[in-house]
């Protein structure tokens, strides 16, 4: 048994609560390499004759990536309090693990187990319900719909006349997006998230002037509450983009630092090097990359803290909105994302925080800072296999395992999943236009958990490079959309919506990419139903044999709604070339 393989840590993702009663424990073992694991556990002040009185229940493998296996053990505690320990076995031996290390046998000692102390209600994970059950649509204002023409920047130029650039104007508002919401419920979803929408001097906003105000080019605060009601009364939620980080080149504070350096009373709102300040031929100021249009704040003042809470509170109180989502929040201290979290958190319980982080977020995701993060590595494993084709399918399942084990399963319910945004090309130019492929991947993304989003767009097969090419203006002229594809998505978020097991809720388990080296298959069952998903990635036809005992029982592909019975022992299905089929049984 190779120990050193082996890992625990009584905290994040290893021993967390779920619900306000139960606990989840997990461990890890190198991969094929520990057959049974065993959790002991017990209250630490529940002794019988003299000795320490544990129960013990098998853990489950839930999961294998590259290199580890991933088991995990649910239950409910008691009084709250919890010791535990693991006893491992690969066959020949069997070793306890507890906190002090590893022994032949389990520790008679309650101080050498893992010690959960107490499960307070207050730890618990609890990101906003309703945020399972969305599936989100990020606007591009500037470029979505032009609905008040009255508002257009000087220069703009007609809709969708010309490329993208990082300069140009098109004219798009709120009062398009007011016009299309319609549209925006034929295709089914029910949450939009806006880039900023502040007064700022780009086209993309991420440069406030004013944080206070919308952009006059986005129409007047009146203009955002209709368009808030509007949301609202269809059902669909707000989330707007707080840019805390850095603010803008023409912020009034910092061009008060430009203009009197060490005299100007906003100098420590800043991170200045030296005085004066200079642009070229690098910033003397800490800045967003290495940007000198985007001036670093420093949340550690008291008047930056102050003025940007202020900021976070006006939006939710005077508007309504559902959710933040925080861009460049892995930059920014920790302490000011508490207090951002108890501000809007005590003005609105479920509204949802959403950082902007492309790593691995567990510091940000313990429940006292945010309730998710955009899921990158989901992305960027999603794109590899079906677009790239840069991985086998068996590496995408230990890739997507690993993913999975990152965070614990509440944490996971309420991710982020994109495959495209304003930062990255086009869905359909990461797969070079074939359609096949782009279908597969939001086949995925709406099959499988955490809370989906579709970028503006790549609904109808809209293309586009990388920034500022997949900030093209929205195509609603209907010949040159893709229906074939917007009708792909529309069905996928309809079924979704119609079986909860093809969202949040039940186990997701990936089948062995073993049965076949061209598939990704995974399941959600609720132990009473199972739905199947299964993906053929090749450019081959294939024959996949379920590996299930199917006979007798009533199977749906949820797709294309045909049900057939089962009356043989294996079932075969036969995929075409990137093709796909979602079984339910």
């Amino acid at each position: 048994m190779q120990i050193e393989a082996i890992y625990h840590r009584p905290k994040d993702n290893y021993a967390y609560a779920c619900t306000k009663d139960d606990l989840h424990i997990r461990i890890r073992t190198k991969k094929n390499d520990v057959t049974r694991v065993t959790l002991l556990f017990g209250d630490p002040y529940q002794w019988e004759d003299g000795k320490w009185a544990y129960k013990s229940t098998p853990m489950t493998l839930t999961g294998t990536d590259s290199l580890f296996d991933y088991w995990i053990a649910e239950i409910t505690p008691e009084f709250k309090r919890l010791r535990y320990g693991f006893v491992l076995n690969d066959d020949t031996i069997e070793t306890f693990f507890g906190e002090k290390g590893f022994s032949q046998e389990p520790s008679s000692d309650v101080a050498d187990y893992f010690c959960f102390p107490f499960l307070n209600t207050a730890d618990v994970f609890l990101a906003p319900q309703w945020v399972k059950n969305t599936i989100w649509y990020q606007i591009f204002p500037e470029r979505f719909a032009n609905g008040d023409s009255s508002n257009d920047p000087d220069g703009s130029l007609a809709w969708g006349s010309n490329e993208p650039t990082p300069n140009n104007f098109f004219g798009g508002d709120l009062e398009g997006v007011i016009e299309n919401i319609s549209y925006l419920k034929d295709l089914g979803v029910n949450g939009i998230y806006f880039t900023p929408i502040f007064k700022a001097f780009s086209n993309h906003k991420y440069d406030t002037i004013d944080y206070l105000e919308l952009d006059p080019a986005f129409g007047d605060k009146e203009t955002f509450k209709r368009l808030i009601k509007t949301c609202h009364d269809h059902d669909i939620k707000v989330m707007l983009d707080a840019v805390f980080n850095h603010s803008g080149f023409y912020f009034p504070p910092f061009q008060d630092v430009l203009e009197h350096g060490q005299n100007s009373k906003y100098k420590d709102w800043f991170h200045i090097h030296d005085f004066p300040l200079k642009t070229e031929p690098a910033p003397n100021y800490d800045t967003f990359a290495f940007t000198p249009f985007m001036p670093k704040l420093n949340t550690e003042n008291n008047e930056v803290k102050e003025y940007l809470l202020t900021v976070a509170r006006y939006w939710v109180e005077e508007f309504d909105i559902d959710g933040w989502r925080l861009d460049v929040a892995n930059e920014i201290d920790h302490q000011f994302w508490r207090e951002f979290r108890q501000v809007v958190k005590t003005i609105k319980p479920d509204l949802y925080i959403l950082g902007e982080i492309w790593h691995d977020s567990m510091p940000w995701l313990r429940g006292d800072q945010f309730d998710a993060v955009m899921n990158y590595p989901f992305t960027t494993n999603l794109l590899n296999l079906f677009a790239k084709q840069s991985i086998s399918s068996k590496q995408f399942v230990e890739n997507m395992t690993n993913v999975l084990h990152m965070y614990p399963k509440n944490i996971n319910d309420t991710a982020f999943n994109l495959v495209g945004s304003h930062d990255t090309p086009r869905v359909l130019n990461e797969c070079n236009q074939d359609e096949n492929r782009a279908r597969l991947i939001f086949t995925f993304l709406l099959t499988f958990i955490g809370t989906p989003c579709i970028y503006y767009g790549d609904e109808i097969g809209m293309s586009g490079g990388q920034d500022p090419g997949c900030r093209k203006c929205m195509e609603w002229d209907v010949k040159k959309q893709n229906k074939d594809l917007f009708t792909h998505i529309q069905t996928l978020i309809s079924i979704r919506k119609k079986e909860p097991l093809l969202a949040n809720e039940g186990t997701l388990s990936f089948l062995p990419p073993e049965l076949h080296s061209n598939c990704v298959a995974f399941t959600k069952s609720d132990g009473k139903q199972t739905i199947l998903v299964l993906l053929n990635s090749s450019e081959q036809d294939i024959n996949y044999t379920l590996p299930f005992n199917l006979k007798g029982k009533t199977i749906k592909n949820l797709f294309t709604s045909k049900e057939f019975a089962a009356d043989i022992d294996e079932i075969d299905v036969k995929l075409k070339p990137l093709d796909f089929t979602i079984l339910k049984f």
